[in-house]
């Protein structure tokens, strides 16, 4: 007969009534019922973890580091009285009101004498272009009968200044031939942009992500009358020209021995009404200090093949972080994998609410080997000398750590399900990778460098949120991939934009690596193409 559900305590004599198959069914029902409890109360654990996570991630610390507590005696900034230095407000100054019929045009193309700016808001230099016709004539050889007057909107950090340019017309009196000079030429053909301009525009974006509907806004707020489109062209156009540049740069990370790889998500192109597809930047890090943020539509394992290519270099190396993408790649081109240790003591750090004494235990092996990089940063070792160093005092923290790892296995003290196995999981499994940094000095402990250089992205996504089609994300890539490169090299992006926005037409294709930032500081900083803005006029 089948067994009655349990719902209260039986008494002796219903007890004694009973068979030895309801018995057996009874103690089956209780089994069951124990096992969906274990897995329901491990479903809470996780559930909990996650939540624990989602906190941090909204209100919590998200440094990994160990903080020190301050000295009980130090005063913080607040607590000094700090004197009032500012100065004082400028005196006030009237301007004289005006009525100005409304532009409906940004005069992008047609008469580019007509002015497209608020003359009484907007501060205008004038320069003048001397005719060539009148080199080597006295005064009483020609006459002046008129001028043509052009404009370029140009820009310094910080401000727009239009530079209006004064081309004489003049007629000869003994030849009565009538001539002026042609309008200077931009880097655009046909654009009213001055090239002060585009570089500043593309550094607003990228560096500062400004979006273009803000500059937009910010035109018009100091009384030019441009279009939104007119922007996006621009930019478009300015970084199709030096797309080959950012070529040359990634040709010169694909052939590093020692490179870093990771991926970053972006939203790009349209999956349907209000949706946008999920796609990825793969930003490669190479061991010249250079970055390049190639674009992707998935996160594929065939896109690590794509950006790195099949051709091995010489005994190469590939450090990431756990996705089985770069092992898979690695495996097929005979490169050697180094595992980052910032991603093991990632994990370990997420996982210390779960075994707040494991995870301590953790992080002290750890820490201590970061300890052994700031001394050989701090003195500067050369490789070999590095290659001993961390023989001598990080192969034993690493051998005492992974010893220590396997005594938590044998212990059992843990579930399988627990975030602490898991974590201790990850770094057993990645040992070789992460010993991989003991045996070759060019090889660093982490992918911090790339982590760093790869934060334009998730700032730029908290002002532009998106993209609107992959070729604007690419767009995105090769800015970003010369901006930062920059950054990496002290040099400043406007002067850098602005030097090879007029040069890379003019340099011989052949040796467009010369304009990459690396090679660009060493040929042409210390003297760099200007912007007529900047440019000394008589």
């Amino acid at each position: 007969m089948p067994a009655t559900p349990l719902t209260h305590l039986p008494t002796r004599e219903e007890a004694a009534r009973w068979t030895a198959e309801q018995v057996v069914d009874l103690a089956r029902e209780r089994l069951a019922l124990g096992c969906r409890f274990d897995a329901m109360k491990l479903e809470v654990e996780a559930m909990k973890h996650q939540l624990d996570w989602f906190r941090r991630q909204l209100f919590g610390q998200k440094s990994e580091k160990r903080l020190v507590d301050a000295h009980p005696h130090q005063m913080n900034l607040g607590e000094l009285p700090v004197p009032d230095s500012s100065p004082p407000p400028p005196p006030a100054q009237d301007i004289a009101a005006h009525t100005r019929r409304a532009r409906t045009t940004d005069y992008a193309a047609g008469d580019e004498s007509a002015p497209f700016f608020d003359e009484a808001r907007v501060p205008v230099e004038t320069i003048a272009v001397p005719n060539p016709d009148a080199e080597g004539l006295t005064a009483d050889q020609y006459e002046v009968i008129g001028e043509k007057t052009s404009f370029r909107l140009a820009q310094r950090p910080g401000s727009y200044v239009i530079l209006k340019y004064v081309r004489p017309v003049i007629k000869r009196r003994d030849t009565q031939v009538i001539s002026c000079p042609a309008a200077p030429r931009g880097v655009i053909e046909g654009s009213r942009a001055d090239v002060s301009f585009i570089a500043g525009m593309l550094i607003d974006k990228f560096a500062y992500h400004l979006p273009f509907y803000r500059q937009h806004q910010r035109l018009g707020d100091t009384g030019i009358t441009v279009s939104r489109p007119w922007l996006t062209q621009l930019g478009q156009h300015a970084i199709a020209l030096i797309e080959p540049i950012f070529e040359a740069q990634f040709g010169s990370i694909r052939a590093s021995r020692v490179k870093a790889m990771d991926e970053t998500p972006i939203k790009a192109g349209r999956a349907g009404p209000g949706k946008l597809k999920a796609a990825y930047f793969w930003p490669v890090y190479g061991e010249l200090d250079e970055v390049c943020f190639p674009f992707f539509e998935s996160r594929r394992i065939e896109h690590v093949e794509q950006a790195l290519g099949l051709t091995p270099v010489e005994r190469g190396v590939l450090l990431s972080d756990g996705y089985t993408a770069y092992e898979h790649y690695t495996k097929k081109t005979g490169l050697t994998h180094a595992q980052c240790w910032a991603h093991t003591r990632r994990h370990l750090f997420e996982a210390k609410d779960a075994a707040p004494q494991v995870a301590a235990q953790a992080l002290e092996f750890i820490g201590g080997l970061y300890a052994v990089e700031a001394h050989i940063r701090e003195k500067k070792l050369s490789a070999a000398k590095k290659l001993d160093y961390r023989l001598m005092h990080a192969k034993p923290i690493v051998e005492r750590f992974f010893a220590w790892v396997s005594q938590q296995f044998e212990a059992q003290g843990l579930l399988p399900s627990n975030p602490m196995t898991k974590a201790l999981a990850y770094a057993r499994e990645r040992r070789f990778g992460l010993e991989v940094y003991l045996t070759d000095p060019d090889v660093p402990i982490d992918t911090n460098p790339l982590e760093r250089a790869l934060r334009a992205i998730p700032m730029g996504r908290r002002n532009w949120l998106f993209c609107w089609t992959e070729l604007g994300a690419r767009q995105v890539g090769i800015m970003q991939s010369l901006i930062v490169t920059c950054r990496l090299h002290d040099i400043d992006p406007y002067d850098y934009l602005v030097d090879v926005l007029q040069r890379v037409s003019q340099h011989p294709a052949s040796r467009v690596h010369e304009l990459t930032p690396r090679l660009w500081k060493q040929l042409f900083a210390g003297n760099p193409l200007r912007s007529p803005l900047h440019s000394p006029r008589p």
